[in-house]
């Protein structure tokens, strides 16, 4: 699924919106509140909901790590709750569920990042899109991925974000600029508000006949951004330090969810504007699908392309170091050997999906991996709570 895809599955030139997706079903037939109602729902899925699930793990792991010394591991959040009984066995089963849910989470990221890198090197080079495409693929990112673990987090982790922001940054400036700049820049605040009144409708899963939206869709989003909470996290736990509460909600709510805005709005607009001037054709990748509607595509298809591996190599190097600190107990500094250990697993679990059962079994994966760690997320919410309460008062 394209990170703009939910904006464009809602919506056809012909027959309204297609029934079969229609979250709340009240936008039937009218091609505006279609529009409006898809990109809330692309917003509602990679908005704010997702960055709130990782500030909850980021914020407790920081207090807990930081403020009360306890090691770097998710065991430390349920202190105050188990006490001392986190370093036996509770400790341990509350780790090897972040450990799976990670590793799951992030093999499931590989195998739709080699789906979608396939998808545009066929358009682009016409290279086989097939299995074994997609498993050299994976071989490949997890190589360069052990490549960057071995250099360390400034040389490699470091540079290759930082890399990729630069390059995200210029695909979306493009996007706008050549774009329906105009539809871009009215479209932001207008689906902001459309989230807004759409939300309650859109967080109701009950009384709908939509269960694929909310069981296909929702459940899985959720389910996946459960599973990489404890490693985004972490790293955000591990770049706060020093900052307050206030600063920590601000930097880890407001900035990304507005970025991921307006990201979702840039594509997502130039993708429905094509789709209704009827030169939106394939049915392909999305992604490249809109990007062949507008000008240099083969320069912007090959920075695409590039975009989703270079993301996946820093997120299976990040992960793998997250990982290797939550079996290490804590330990930032594990031997290397380690780290490039849960890399390889990650890669092998992602091959085994893709061959196994493809965009099924990644979801099923994410899914029973995820969802359990939901009771982790609860039981941190609290924890939270009992940690700033604890804290001394000036």
């Amino acid at each position: 699924m394209d990170h703009y895809e939910t904006a464009l599955a809602g919506i056809t030139t012909e027959n309204g919106v297609r029934t079969d997706w229609a979250p709340l079903g009240g936008a039937e037939g009218n091609e505006q509140a279609a529009i409006a109602l898809a990109m809330a729902a692309t917003i509602f899925h990679w908005g704010l909901h997702p960055w709130a699930i990782y500030a909850v793990v980021a914020l407790a792991l920081a207090i807990f790590s930081f403020n009360k010394g306890l090691p770097l591991t998710m065991r430390s959040i349920f202190y105050p709750i188990l006490g001392e009984r986190v370093w036996g066995w509770p400790g341990h089963v509350i780790d090897i569920l972040a450990v799976f849910a990670t590793l799951f989470g992030l093999a499931t990221s590989l195998g739709f990042g080699a789906q979608q890198a396939t998808n545009g090197l066929n358009d682009l080079f016409g290279i086989p899109d097939t299995n074994t495409t997609m498993v050299l693929l994976v071989v490949s990112i997890t190589i360069v991925a052990m490549g960057s673990i071995f250099l360390g987090v400034d040389k490699g982790v470091r540079r290759l974000s930082q890399f990729n922001i630069g390059l995200a940054f210029l695909l979306l400036g493009f996007v706008i600029i050549v774009g329906p700049t105009l539809m871009i820049a009215t479209g932001f605040f207008q689906n902001l508000l459309g989230y807004v009144v759409n939300l309650p409708a859109l967080s109701n899963p009950f009384g709908r006949e939509d269960a694929n939206f909310s069981q296909g869709w929702t459940a899985f989003y959720w389910a996946w951004w459960i599973s990489w909470s404890p490693f985004v996290g972490m790293f955000i736990a591990r770049v706060s330090r020093g900052r307050t509460v206030r600063e920590f909600l601000i930097a880890v709510l407001l900035v990304p969810s507005t970025v991921s805005v307006l990201w979702m709005t840039a594509f997502g607009s130039a993708g429905i504007e094509q789709l209704l001037a009827g030169t939106f054709e394939g049915e392909a990748d999305k992604l490249f699908v809109m990007l062949a509607g507008l000008p240099l595509t083969e320069i912007t298809s090959f920075i695409a392309i590039t975009l989703v591996i270079v993301f996946f190599i820093t997120s299976s190097d990040s992960g793998s170091l997250v990982i290797d600190t939550i079996t290490a107990g804590g330990k930032v500094d594990a031997p290397k050997p380690q780290r490039l250990f849960w890399a390889i697993i990650e890669g092998a679990a992602a091959i085994a999906l893709l061959i196994g059962g493809g965009l099924a079994a990644l979801q099923a994966a994410v899914t029973s991996t995820g969802l359990p760690f939901t009771l982790v997320l609860l039981v941190a919410c609290y924890a939270i709570i009992r940690g700033l309460m604890s804290e001394p008062r000036d």
